[in-house]
């Protein structure tokens, strides 16, 4: 279910996330830096969070137009997968080869392999399959009736969340700090609002928000920047020219 899309063209980056919000809280400052830089980058997101105490999902929604407005993005699309309850089987790998396909990305970031709530390991492990899945001939898939050629992506990342994992590199989003939390606090329904009477929950005190900063200075610190956001992958980084680490 598209809601915000404002191209059929190739995508640069292309991040996948369990619900709406968890790219914002892991990896929206990389994705505004790269915004900046020029490159095309897209959120698809894999459920509508409505299994969530605060909000509905079409506020959701709404908020997530709001946030992908800040960001920049060139498309936000939402996969509509039974939040909680969606499984990683080849049923939900083809809807996602068929995101990988028609939009080709170079890159994929995705949710954290493990964390406290369970959806996030299990649409990394999803993302995992698919990512590779999608590069395979024999698996079939068609956008409106056309059938789409396989394609394979050049990198997976996957973001930090809640849970601390220790990062194969980190990305300085010093000047995009800002940004994030903007966009962060675009789903108002969810975070810390003083005005809000609904229930209290793990993500909704200042304490989490603060929890979000204290994460990236410490990421940021480990590179001697103000703010970091921390990364993970499944293979080996490798390098042309040793000058290119900071």
């Amino acid at each position: 279910m598209a809601f915000f899309n404002f191209l059929t063209m190739k995508l640069d980056l292309l991040v996948f996330a369990a619900h709406p919000d968890d790219a914002e809280l892991g990896c929206s400052g990389t994705i505004a830096a790269h915004v900046a830089a020029g490159y095309a980058c897209g959120i698809i997101d894999l459920t509508q969070g409505e299994m969530g105490t605060r909000g509905t999902p079409q506020l959701r929604l709404n908020e997530a137009k709001k946030s992908s407005d800040i960001l920049g993005l060139q498309l936000r699309e939402n996969l509509g997968f039974a939040d909680v309850e969606f499984t990683n089987d080849h049923r939900h790998h083809l809807e996602i080869i068929k995101m990988i396909r028609k939009y080709q990305p170079e890159v994929i970031i995705a949710n954290a392999i493990r964390d406290r709530h369970p959806d996030h390991g299990k649409a990394a492990e999803l993302l995992q399959q698919a990512f590779f899945k999608s590069g395979l001939s024999k698996i079939v898939t068609t956008d409106e009736g056309v059938s789409q050629p396989p394609y394979r992506p050049k990198r997976l990342y996957h973001f930090i969340q809640n849970d601390y994992i220790e990062p194969n590199f980190v990305m300085d989003i010093s000047a995009f700090w800002q940004t994030k939390l903007d966009s962060i606090m675009a789903f108002s329904s969810q975070f810390y609002n003083p005005e809000s009477d609904e229930p209290e929950t793990f993500i909704s005190s200042t304490a989490f928000l603060k929890s979000i900063e204290a994460r990236a200075i410490e990421f940021g610190h480990r590179i001697g920047v103000q703010y970091g956001e921390g990364f993970t992958m499944t293979t080996t980084p490798g390098i042309k020219n040793i000058f290119d680490l900071v």
